[in-house]
């Protein structure tokens, strides 16, 4: 029983609750988008020959850092 009351205790209802998601979901965001900027920073220095190396082509490089972002 003291386990329900202390989960109930720290559950939160209301405007915290909101607050919190809304919070959870910008951090969340903001990691996606820092890893797609990084993606396509890191492919966009490499050389013709390198993404070549990689089996990559330079028009699919978005793709990739999308792919690497906000699919994986």
């Amino acid at each position: 029983m003291a386990l329900a009351s202390d989960l109930n205790s720290r559950s939160q209802t209301g405007p915290s609750a909101f607050f919190t998601t809304l919070v959870a979901e910008l951090r969340a965001r903001i990691a996606r988008r820092r890893v797609y900027r990084n993606t396509l920073s890191e492919l966009t220095s490499l050389s013709d020959r390198e993404l070549s190396d990689l089996g990559l082509n330079r028009s699919v490089i978005r793709r990739i850092a999308w792919q690497a972002a906000y699919e994986g």
